[in-house]
């Protein structure tokens, strides 16, 4: 295996750290930081942001058109959205009434109301949704911005998984977040905001220099040992992953150590709630700012499974029935810290050089499964962008008036993450890596960047 980097022409690009495998951006980014918003399970945007007044009228009547075949095959008759949209902002963008918070940032946000998948099953549409394959093996968004752009700081990863509340990884597991064939050091590092410990084995079992001697006297036998390698990338990436441990033992646990903010900013992102899942979920929101000041790559956040019974764990938005209580959740858990972490980025200087992606690996049907529930939907659904050059309060692209079908810009995953690497200041057709024969990417051999929603 040998890894192959990225080149271009860099006209006007930017310096990359020592660790990146592009030496410069190809062009200037416009972000430099990129916060992942999972929304696992398969949130409806046609109870988020994607009304569909003609769901009212056809309420309770037979589809109109054919129906494809769906994940139960328990298909029940048109279901109007529970929830009343209404205009906000500046740009008179309809939110659900789900999402009160967010609505009061609409103007920052850019909805994409015509993406589309593939796949049609959870672990399937997480693997698409992270890596562009809907299977295991190939590298996460994370692990590729990682790789690419390196780490603007030498003590904590540049890919964070963070969990909370009981928080799992959705279905197909730790493998979402894997390097694949990329260097080890890229893979995601699940930090858990809200555990004693939160890394496994992090805290320190010996005295600092006793450590410290520890790990030099490893150091001198693993650089005979590369050298006898050949360099081979894993073996550095091994050793560099223990190095990045070493002074993680100080740095995570300062990170974690909120008592420095104040109680207006704990109180914004829902730290002090009674609602235990919105304080657990906050939680994450706030590191995650804190992880873009200390010059972290990339970060995904985890939602927490349903409360009270805990269900649903590794797909929390997945309400095949009871659509409207389960919805109701999981809104309240996400939507007052994400909406307060927009702000905070925002007022502290940091939302022009970060850039938050919200998605879910598909959407619902707009009719039943049995009486209250929806079924999956990968023909159309929405996800949203915000902060790092993208216009806020623009909604592009449509799906048919049932919201069944994309009918205005048909997009896909690629031209998702084509666009990311875009902002980043990458182009996604040239950062690649050798595998098996093969040069890599994210966007595999698809991918247009969506200009349209871009400053």
């Amino acid at each position: 295996m040998a890894s192959q980097r990225a080149t271009a022409d860099h006209q006007g690009g930017e310096t990359l750290p020592e660790d990146a495998a592009l030496k410069r951006t190809h062009f200037p980014a416009k972000a430099k930081h990129v916060i992942f918003c999972y929304m696992s399970g398969g949130v409806s945007h046609l109870d988020s942001f994607d009304p569909k007044p003609e769901l009212q009228r056809l309420h309770g009547k037979s589809m109109p058109v054919a129906i494809e075949r769906t994940q139960f095959n328990n298909n029940g008759n048109v279901m109007a959205s529970p929830f009343k949209f209404r205009q906000h902002g500046e740009s008179g963008m309809p939110v659900s009434e789900l999402f009160p918070h967010l609505a009061g940032v609409v103007d920052e946000l850019a909805v994409i109301r015509s993406m589309t998948t593939a796949v049609n099953e959870h672990a399937q549409g997480n693997f698409v949704m992270h890596s562009g394959f809907p299977f295991m093996g190939h590298p996460s968004a994370g692990a590729w911005c990682s790789y690419g752009l390196g780490c603007e700081t030498d003590d904590l990863p540049g890919f964070v998984v963070l969990q909370s509340g009981g928080a799992v990884a959705p279905h197909g597991g730790v493998s979402l977040f894997s390097s694949g064939y990329l260097p080890a050091e890229h893979q995601g590092s699940i930090l858990v905001a809200d555990a004693q410990e939160a890394i496994r084995n992090l805290r320190p079992r010996g005295v600092r220099r006793l450590q410290q001697r520890r790990l030099e006297f490893a150091s001198a036998i693993d650089s005979r040992f590369v050298s006898q390698t050949q360099h081979d990338s894993q073996v550095e990436a091994a050793i560099k992953n223990y190095e990045t441990a070493f002074r993680m033992q100080a740095s995570v646990p300062e990170l974690c150590d909120l008592s420095q903010e104040s109680l207006q900013t704990r109180q914004s992102y829902g730290l002090e709630s009674k609602d235990s899942q919105m304080a657990a979920y906050g939680r994450q929101c706030l590191l995650a700012r804190r992880l873009v000041e200390k010059g972290v790559r990339f970060i995904e956040l985890s939602c927490l499974p349903q409360t009270p019974t805990g269900n649903q764990a590794p797909n929390p938005w997945d309400q095949h029935s009871g659509l409207e209580k389960g919805h109701r959740v999981m809104s309240r858990q996400v939507d007052q810290p994400i909406a307060a972490l927009i702000k905070d980025l925002k007022d502290r200087g940091l939302l022009d050089e970060t850039l938050i992606v919200w998605a879910g690996e598909f959407g619902r049907t707009p009719f039943s499964q049995g009486s209250d529930g929806r079924d999956h939907n990968p023909f159309g659904f929405s996800v949203w962008m915000a902060g790092g050059g993208v216009k806020g309060g623009v909604a592009y692209g449509a799906t048919d008036e049932l919201g069944y079908y994309t009918v205005e810009n048909k997009l896909t995953v690629y031209d998702l993450w084509a666009t990311v690497l875009h902002l980043l200041g990458v182009d996604h057709t040239k950062l690649t890596y050798r595998y098996s024969g093969r040069d890599f990417r994210l966007t595999d051999v698809h991918g247009e960047v969506i200009s349209p929603v871009l400053v």
